[in-house]
């Protein structure tokens, strides 16, 4: 499969979690062991067109029917760490999402009833939960490595990190790269911290619970696990010169760093500069 594609995949962000062989149980284990030490690994555009692909037959197909045995590996300090894709259970989670009730009146991201039984009809949407009810009841632990965003990265993930973590790459294979790395325990630290500043301040009600959401997360991992933060299909609608003066961690950084010491003007301020920013990108996502 070439590196490169023509066609430009979705426009999402991602937060991932890898974690070390020692995380996973047997025959996962070794299997995992096995997949790292291969010639090649897949990327996220290798795993965004296999899904594509299964959304093309009539009827589409929302969710494989088999779990997919792929993963993104990475190597640091001599430790290789896994992030299973997990594709089928988070097909199941996103039409769930997708399906259910808007989660705030006028939710961008909710489809309408019309709009969703044209792309998924009821029928298939059916099939899909029941056969999620019956896989969940066997596995009422399973959580998904992955979590994505589409046409924003939201405020709760830069929380996580640092600007130093920040790493971007405006010649990468397929297109600009821009991503943050840091450690379960610094993510864990940094959202505990912001947790406590924004309890303190009136209107955060949204972001305390996104980042809550987060938090109980991150809990399920192992303690030597990397968090990443990568934008993904998003480096598609910046333009380059944009995506290399964004920092949109440090204004987070700064913003929860201003409510900490009392300074109100200073967190709106980093605030403004948030909005600004992604502004034009959310504004996208209606554009024909």
């Amino acid at each position: 499969m070439p590196a490169v594609s023509s066609v430009l995949v979705p426009y999402a962000a991602y937060l991932r979690v890898y974690e070390p062989l020692a995380a996973f149980a047997e025959p996962e284990r070794s299997h995992w062991s096995r997949y790292a030490r291969g010639d090649r690994t897949p990327t996220a555009q290798d795993e965004l067109r296999r899904s594509l692909a299964d959304l093309l037959p009539t009827p589409p197909v929302p969710v494989p029917v088999h779990e997919s045995g792929d993963a993104f590996v990475t190597t640091v300090d001599g430790m290789v760490r896994i992030c299973p894709w997990r594709t089928r259970l988070r097909g199941w989670l996103a039409l769930e999402e997708l399906s259910g009730p808007p989660r705030v009146p006028g939710d961008p991201d909710h489809l309408p009833a019309a709009l969703l039984n044209a792309a998924l009809p009821p029928v298939v949407r059916a099939q899909a939960t029941a056969d999620f009810d019956r896989w969940r009841t066997a596995h009422p632990d399973a959580r998904p490595w992955i979590r994505t965003s589409r046409w924003q990265v939201p405020a709760r993930w830069f929380v996580l990190f640092g600007d130093e973590e920040r790493f971007y790459d405006k010649e990468g294979p397929d297109g600009p790269v821009l991503r943050y790395r840091t450690s379960m325990a610094q993510a864990r630290r940094r959202a505990a911290r912001a947790l406590r500043a924004l309890r303190e301040s009136a209107g955060a009600g949204r972001l305390v619970e996104g980042l809550v959401d987060v938090g109980k997360w991150l809990e399920e991992f192992h303690p030597r696990a990397l968090v990443e933060l990568d934008y993904g299909g998003l480096v598609h609608v910046v333009p380059r010169a944009r995506l290399a003066e964004d920092h949109s961690a440090a204004d987070v950084a700064a913003g929860i760093a201003a409510l900490r010491d009392g300074d109100g003007p200073g967190a709106e301020e980093a605030y403004a500069r948030l909005v600004e920013r992604w502004r034009p990108v959310r504004d996208l996502q209606f554009a024909n």
